[in-house]
């Protein structure tokens, strides 16, 4: 199965457009989002996903009523930690924080996270895979960015969006 995976979009509306492309484009039977939306005006563009969205929460959620009304056109949007079940049967444990994870007892295959703005691609010592998509806001690091995960065999690339920042004319924006 191929999922695609974001978090921290901070608003960013055209960097959400370019990731639900990329997830459409890649063909992805899932999406799964570890948070941080922000506002109800980022739910509109991923009213353009062809699958599911899941995900929950991040810190800077600001309308949690508005963004979860917005979101069940799509999808759902839960509290973090939040366990999830594929329909292959993969099981996710999906967080915005890894500390929200300490002491979850959930069983995983893949723990999805974000917070820290990096993209990052791990296995714990029981094999499982640990996975932050980065930013897809790119408003920290000037690199946004999502990831795609197929599941048998677990596996995941990070995908750099290609990023639109707002320059004055004949400006450039530093690397």
């Amino acid at each position: 199965m191929r999922i695609g995976v974001f978090a921290d979009c901070h608003d960013h509306l055209d960097h959400i457009r370019l990731a639900v492309d990329c997830f459409n484009e890649a063909g992805c039977e899932l999406v799964l989002f570890a948070g941080d939306l922000v506002s109800t005006f980022a739910v509109p563009p991923l009213r353009k996903l062809k699958c599911p969205f899941v995900g929950c929460f991040g810190d800077n959620e600001g309308n949690k009523p508005g963004l979860l009304a917005g979101i069940s056109i799509v999808g759902s949007l839960s509290e973090a930690p939040l366990s999830y079940t594929a329909p292959d049967g993969t099981r996710f444990l999906i967080a915005h924080m890894l500390r929200q994870c300490r002491g979850c007892e959930a069983d995983f295959d893949v723990l999805v996270y974000a917070h820290t703005h990096k993209p990052s691609i791990d296995f714990d010592e029981r094999g499982r895979l640990l996975l932050n998509p980065g930013e897809t806001s790119g408003w920290t690091y000037r690199q946004p960015t999502v990831a795609i995960l197929e599941t048998q065999p677990v596996q995941a690339e990070i995908v750099p969006l290609r990023p639109v920042f707002a320059a004055p004319s004949g400006a450039s924006v530093p690397d």
